[in-house]
């Protein structure tokens, strides 16, 4: 199995996967059309990312099987592009969580004591502790959490422990999926974003980036946050208006901390231009927050997890794009003698009747001699059809069709 790794990666990650058996190719600095064109010339199986961009050209370019965000987002990658070409899309969550919270502590640190500003006049030769001596501090503090996953949670064990109380927005919450009482840290829910602004004395998003979640955090949310304090972005910067956001830092002195923008450059390195980042209250960094050491190795450690499993077993970890619900409408159930030809003369009446298998089981008896196949259909099998599946093969042993 060829793997292409188009961005930063661990050595050991590396390593790894040629001690797997893989043949990597280690080429960083691929981007747009050079990746385009690495894909279709080193006829990789799969592709490993972090932040470049995956495009539908590029997916189509190739004959990849499995693209790889060495990473939780999968926003750069084109998705759907990929489930049309039946291309496994895969990530790694959670792996980057404390990392991520660790940021988020670094910035809400750096917001309230003015850290940058105090370099900043420092290296100018510039002594003025009267101006950076009214710091509000953060004991007692409300931190308001939009989103609660892998590094919301990891966020509010940190706050925890500086004495903020946790209000937090989130749908696991909402539709029941989980309960407050069952979390680690003391929290209070609340049922809409706006109502976490108003209370929060530091608002931090957490939100993966959806159609559902996509401008979110709006002017009616932004409009909720008390004069002077403090907003804390890590997420992914579509989730957020940045120009209600630059508006209410501009007119209501919201202090900011960006880590993540709508429009980052496709690489690593290029040029950018965010007109919020220009305030003087607002901090910005450059889509850093799962770059710790640690984090990148736990990243390189599940990724090649993930790769290795797919070699050896075919199957996909932690896949993003599987269809939960299929158009399955009836489910037939076959039981058959285990023989060449059985299910490859069932498959043969049902594309001639047109009804199309959306999935397929086949779980074989003790000693090999039976088995069942469950096959999920778009459609129902005329009494006709079924009869002539059974009848034209000796070794169905028994059919029946439910209604799924």
């Amino acid at each position: 199995m060829l793997v292409l790794i188009a961005d930063n990666f661990e050595q050991t990650g590396i390593d790894s996967l040629k001690a797997a058996g893989c043949e990597v190719v280690y080429r960083p600095d691929l981007k747009d059309d050079g990746l385009t064109r690495a894909i279709r010339d080193v006829a990789a199986d799969v592709l490993v990312v972090r932040g470049t961009a995956v495009t539908a050209h590029m997916l189509e370019a190739g004959a990849l099987s499995l693209v790889v965000r060495a990473g939780a987002g999968f926003n750069t990658i084109d998705v759907p592009a990929a489930s049309k070409r039946g291309i496994y899309v895969s990530n790694c969550p959670g792996k980057n969580a404390i990392a991520v919270a660790e940021l988020v502590f670094a910035l809400m640190l750096a917001l309230d004591r003015r850290i940058v500003d105090n370099v900043v006049d420092l290296r100018s030769g510039r002594w003025n502790k009267k101006e950076y001596s009214e710091a509000r501090g953060l004991y007692g503090r409300t931190l308001g959490l939009l989103g609660y996953g892998n590094i919301a949670q990891e966020v509010a064990k940190r706050a925890h422990a500086f004495g903020m109380p946790i209000i937090v927005w989130s749908r696991r919450f909402a539709s029941g999926r989980a309960s407050v009482e069952e979390n680690a840290v003391p929290i209070r829910f609340v049922k809409t974003p706006q109502e976490v602004a108003a209370a929060s004395d530091v608002l931090s998003v957490h939100l993966a980036l959806t159609a559902d979640t996509r401008g979110l955090v709006s002017a009616s949310v932004l409009d909720r946050l008390k004069p002077g304090s403090y907003f804390i972005n890590t997420a992914r910067g579509e989730v957020v208006d940045y120009a209600a956001l630059e508006k209410a830092a501009r007119e209501r002195s919201i202090r900011v901390a960006l880590d993540v923008y709508a429009a980052e450059p496709s690489g690593a390195t290029g040029e950018f231009k965010e007109p919020i980042v220009a305030l003087p209250n607002v901090y910005g960094t450059h889509h850093i927050g799962g770059s710790t050491e640690q984090a990148q190795e736990a990243i390189a450690a599940e990724t090649v997890r993930i790769v290795t499993t797919y070699k050896n077993t075919g199957k996909v970890l932690n896949v993003v794009n599987l269809a939960k619900k299929t158009p399955a409408t009836h489910m037939l159930i076959v039981r058959h003698y285990d023989r060449p030809g059985v299910l490859a003369h069932v498959f043969d009446h049902l594309r001639r009747g047109n009804i199309n298998v959306q999935e397929t089981e086949n779980v074989v008896f003790e000693g090999a001699q039976a088995a069942v196949a469950r096959i999920n259909l778009d459609g129902a099998p005329t009494d006709a059809l079924l009869k002539t599946i059974q009848g034209g093969n000796g070794d169905i042993l028994d059919l029946h069709l439910v209604t799924i």
